[in-house]
């Protein structure tokens, strides 16, 4: 039987899992998680996908509170919030890597 008190933390996490399940995101988190804080334009040319894309998913992985952004005069800077989740993409590339039996 499922505890009350955990079923918020399980809908939270389910909502964290859907906001990384794109690869680019994954990439975005992996990027910043080995680099720190980055640029869009940083992002775009290391990931080598268009600005209006990698916006759109800076904006998915704000909002699931992955990301942080601070400006920068004309920039904005995007940081991850913590390191919990660049371990469970690490974690998740790592075992999406293992051989299959």
């Amino acid at each position: 039987m499922v505890d009350v008190s955990q079923t918020e933390s399980y809908a939270r996490a389910g909502e964290l899992l859907r906001a990384l399940a794109a690869p680019v995101r994954i990439a975005i988190v992996t990027e910043l998680a080995t680099n720190g804080e980055r640029h869009v334009h940083e992002l775009v040319e290391r990931l080598r996908v268009a600005q209006p894309l990698v916006s759109q998913h800076l904006r998915v992985l704000r909002a699931a509170g992955v990301v942080r952004a601070e400006r920068h005069g004309r920039e904005i800077a995007y940081s991850l919030v913590d390191d919990h989740v660049a371990h469970i993409v690490a974690d998740a590339v790592t075992h999406a890597a293992e051989p299959r039996s």
